[in-house]
């Protein structure tokens, strides 16, 4: 009877894929947002100059 109860949670916790995909989830939220980091970081003084430049030459 034991064996039973315990082969039925572990067949459940095995078909069980919630975790699974949160987990997936978050490592593309991750991913994401470490890819975001270093593009700001690489365009960011580019960036920079290029609305500097733009506000200087739009007449006030």
């Amino acid at each position: 009877m034991y064996s039973a109860l315990v082969s039925k949670v572990v067949g459940r916790f095995v078909r069980d894929e919630r975790g699974a995909t949160m987990l997936e989830y978050g490592l593309l939220v991750g991913l994401i947002a470490i890819v975001a980091v270093a593009a700001m970081t690489l365009l960011g003084g580019n960036l920079t100059s290029l609305f500097e430049n733009a506000s200087t030459k739009i007449p006030s």
